[in-house]
């Protein structure tokens, strides 16, 4: 199954280079699509005619508020794979009907084979040629993340759990880092053991089937150092200001 990715944006390159199939792409920014096209070994194609004549699915990477306008530049699209925030079933269905139609909500660590995929599930069984596309679809998804399948209600609070993740991920290890260098370490040991760290607690929370009380009191020893650490998280408002967060991605996907 050959994938076309009408745009070359972070999602968009994160799936096709996690997935690892040569890609099909088109950007209005050209030098995008080349660089995509480049690093996986595919191919940068003039318009979006040609793209959706010669793939098999287009994914769609462009902008949410360009569904109609780019739906009008691809009228031979034979199925569809949907990245965009926001852009429900429905919308996705009249923009492209009778044909192939899946929404996904992926993140960019499927860049690096790490990454969350939540999938739209419908109610009732898909039509006969919608399956066979849905499951070769699933199959692709499948090589560079973990895969979960959502009533679409439930999808803004994916985005929620996992979408923005690596950027909360991120500020916390930033300011763990940040720390450790008022203590005198250098930023590079700081965050190498910050990243593997982060890299270990994640697969503790696998290992204890994603419960998060028994990690946590497995490493709180009472009146210890983390019991400590974790009064203070609680003083400044951190569980707040994650739960505060969670409510305005959904707010606004």
């Amino acid at each position: 199954m050959r994938l076309g990715y009408l745009g070359s944006g972070n999602m968009a390159s994160a799936l096709a280079r996690g997935i690892g199939e040569p890609a099909l792409c088109f950007d209005p920014v050209r030098e995008r699509a080349e660089a995509l096209a480049a690093e996986t070994g595919g191919r940068a194609v003039d318009t979006p005619q040609q793209l959706a004549d010669e793939a098999d699915v287009v994914v769609l990477g462009h902008k949410p508020g360009q569904l109609t306008d780019a739906a009008a530049t691809i009228p031979s699209a034979k199925a569809v794979l949907s990245i965009l925030a926001g852009v429900e079933l429905s919308a996705l269905r009249a923009a492209y009907p009778d044909r192939p139609v899946i929404r996904v909500m992926p993140n960019t660590p499927a860049g690096i084979g790490k990454g969350v995929t939540a999938v739209a599930a419908e109610a009732g069984p898909p039509a006969d040629g919608e399956r066979e596309i849905r499951s070769a679809v699933l199959d692709l998804l499948g090589r560079c993340s973990t895969v979960v399948e959502l009533p679409e209600s439930q999808l803004a609070g994916a985005t929620a759990v996992f979408g923005v993740l690596p950027a909360y991920v991120a500020v916390i290890a930033e300011a763990t880092v940040d720390a450790a260098v008022r203590h005198g370490m250098s930023p590079q040991d700081a965050g190498r053991m910050v990243a593997a760290g982060i890299e270990g607690s994640a697969a503790l929370l696998r290992t204890a089937d994603h419960d998060t009380l028994a990690v946590r009191r497995a490493v709180t020893s009472p009146g210890g150092s983390t019991a400590r650490g974790l009064r203070e998280l609680d003083r400044h408002g951190v569980r707040e200001a994650l739960q505060s967060a969670f409510d305005a991605v959904v707010d606004v996907s």
